[in-house]
């Protein structure tokens, strides 16, 4: 069996992106013509590739060729190489033309609407040859993307649990219940999420940390939530409590921000999971880059510079 070492070094980039290319093409045949290579010599590096890894990747009939099990295995792994190829040249040229660092940057919805536009951005204007690649995904999501390294910084609710990680504070936020003005809930101020069971709720996706915490407390009450339609946003979520689809629970500073006039009320909860902690997570901070670490004092400060 070979070494983790022998092995990567005999395995050939050139040989895995012909390999890509059959696969996609379903031909050694049409991969040659796309690939400008003999049909021979694609044959040449797939029995070799076959030969190291000691399993057979296709198989081959009159129409073309067929994936193994094994095959679909390391067409998988084959596609990640390639693609961190591809990201690796693509980062690297951006530091020769001038781009001092990259961050990678995965957060919630939460923090994204409410808190990174005016963090971020004072940070860009503060290091402008700094790049910062910023996805949206649902705190789980974000948890998993800095276990698995495909992030530098996670930003999410910190109810979530890190376990595993490191995390530091970053801001602070509330959640309310949003109702139609009119609503039999809208003149009660402040109100326990318990209170909205009775009614349809506007939900956000399963997954989301308000979603898991408001059944959590539906489930603790002996109700469930009866959610009448789901959306991926919060700027959705207010045009159907608007149009009459129910009520629904948002972070009191995101309702700010996205609504405007006066359709919608927004009713403080009382209960103790409303009040929240968003955290920034790390698999190590000390280990970060430069650039990285610099994002990190930029962030965990931002709380005390709004205070201020």
């Amino acid at each position: 069996m070979l070494s983790e070492r022998n092995f990567a070094r005999q395995i050939d980039l050139t040989s895995l992106q012909l390999f890509v290319a059959v696969c996609e093409l379903g031909s050694i045949g049409r991969a040659a013509e796309r690939e400008f290579i003999a049909a021979s010599a694609i044959s040449k590096r797939l029995s070799d590739l076959e030969a190291i890894l000691g399993a057979t990747l296709l198989q081959r009939h009159t129409r073309g060729v067929r994936l193994t099990p094994a095959g679909e295995g390391l067409l998988h792994h084959a596609r990640a190489v390639l693609y961190g190829l591809e990201q690796m040249q693509v980062e690297l040229s951006e530091y020769a033309d001038g781009v001092r660092g990259h961050v990678r940057v995965h957060a919630s919805i939460s923090a994204i609407v409410q808190f990174l536009p005016e963090d971020l951005g004072a940070f860009a204007r503060q290091h402008p040859q700094v790049k910062i690649d910023l996805e949206e995904h649902l705190s789980p999501e974000v948890l998993r993307a800095v276990q698995e390294g495909a992030t530098d910084l996670g930003l999410c609710n910190g109810a979530m649990g890190v376990s595993g990680l490191q995390s530091l504070p970053y801001r602070r936020d509330s959640l309310v219940l949003v109702v139609p003005r009119g609503h039999p809930l809208a003149d009660s101020g402040p109100v326990a999420f318990e209170a909205s069971l009775p009614f349809d709720h506007v939900g956000l996706h399963a997954n989301s940390s308000i979603h898991l915490a408001t059944h959590q407390a539906a489930t603790q009450a002996g109700a469930a939530v009866r959610v009448r339609i789901r959306v991926t946003g919060l700027d959705a979520m207010c045009r159907m409590i608007a149009n009459g689809l129910g009520v629904g629970v948002m972070p009191a500073r995101a309702f700010e921000l996205q609504h405007s006039g006066d359709a919608l009320v927004a009713l403080p909860l009382t209960n103790a999971w409303a009040q929240r902690q968003l955290v920034l997570v790390a698999r190590d901070f000390s280990s970060l880059p430069t650039t990285a670490r610099l994002l990190v004092d930029h962030l965990s400060a931002a709380e005390h510079r709004h205070a201020a």
